[in-house]
């Protein structure tokens, strides 16, 4: 594969996937239709494997290694949604996964983790910390790190879940997901520009974490100032290969506040009864506070994950 993947390179992934990740449905609900005007179309990957749409490009990665390299171990480094992917598609395919997750990360997020069979190795909470950890494992194992979404084969893996959508409402006249590393953005955008041209291709991303929509207006990578957004998937900054196909490829990306994604986030809860992460409520909120004008349109949304720790909710 190159290193921008194309729709081939998703359609492939979407058969190595088949039969070991979900197919996630596709729900509606009238009551944010009537708050937008619009038909949405929720693609719910809170009920993908591992609760969160991850898991499709991490199988899709791991799964593609040859036997000599997966013995060798497979790596990366999250506190979240990633970090189960990984351990559970390892796991899958008969490999043995580390896990390098920072001392603070969620005990919910460490569990799941070490129930997927996966070891973990602690570091410091630090970017710094968890890349000096990842190298001196694979100096010493060889392991192959797969990297969270600056990854050909994890976008592929990601662009599945566009593809499904839009395979079941191929008349979508938008189409908008949450915005962190740029993966699921990545993937989104190459599926839908490639099954329908000219549909709107749209990110969001909170605005206490609003590097993406920095570097898109700029035309060049600019940096995470802030972290303390409650949507804790969006964190992460932009990889060289997420930006390239985000510039490339994206219409626009909006912006939300905090009081509207815990807002909405609620919302879902109570309206749609699934559970969704803060980061699914961040695209909702952009179009529930007329950032994106969907009037009369038919619009889908890629609920990202279902991952929440339920002792720290943001409405207790």
């Amino acid at each position: 594969m190159s290193d921008i993947p194309t729709y081939s390179d998703i359609k492939e992934a979407a058969k190595r996937i088949q039969g070991f990740a979900h197919k996630t449905p596709v729900l509606q609900s009238s009551f944010f239709n009537q708050r937008t005007g619009a038909e949405l179309f929720f693609k719910c990957e809170n009920f993908q494997k591992v609760g969160a749409f991850k898991f499709r490009g991490a199988f899709n990665a791991i799964s593609q290694l040859t036997e000599d390299d997966g013995k060798k171990g497979i790596i990366t480094h999250s506190s979240g949604n990633h970090a189960q992917a990984v351990a559970l598609a390892s796991k899958m395919n008969g490999y043995k996964a580390t896990i390098v997750m920072p001392e603070n990360a969620p005990i919910v997020k460490v569990n799941a983790v070490r129930d997927y069979g996966a070891e973990i190795v602690f570091c410091e909470s630090t970017i710094e910390s968890r890349q000096e950890s990842t190298d001196q494992i694979i100096s010493t194992t060889g392991a192959t790190f797969i990297h969270p979404y600056n990854n050909a084969d994890v976008i592929a893996g990601q662009g599945t879940s566009a593809k499904e959508l839009l395979e079941e409402v191929p008349d979508l006249d938008i189409i908008i997901a949450p915005i962190g590393g740029g993966g699921l953005m990545s993937g989104t955008a190459i599926a839908s520009k490639s099954i329908k041209p000219d549909i709107k291709v749209l990110g969001a991303e909170p605005k206490l974490a609003d590097d993406a929509y920095r570097s898109f207006q700029a035309g060049s990578i600019q940096p995470v100032l802030r972290t303390d957004t409650i949507a804790d998937g969006l964190r992460t900054s932009l990889g060289s290969l997420t930006f390239q196909i985000i510039k490339d490829n994206v219409d626009d990306i909006v912006t939300v506040t905090e009081e509207s994604i815990v807002r909405d986030m609620r919302r879902v809860w109570e309206r749609m009864k699934i559970i969704i992460e803060p980061s699914c409520a961040v695209p909702i909120s952009a179009l529930l506070d007329g950032e994106v004008d969907i009037s009369g349109k038919k619009v889908g949304i890629i609920l990202t994950g279902g991952n929440v720790d339920l002792e720290n909710l943001p409405w207790k």
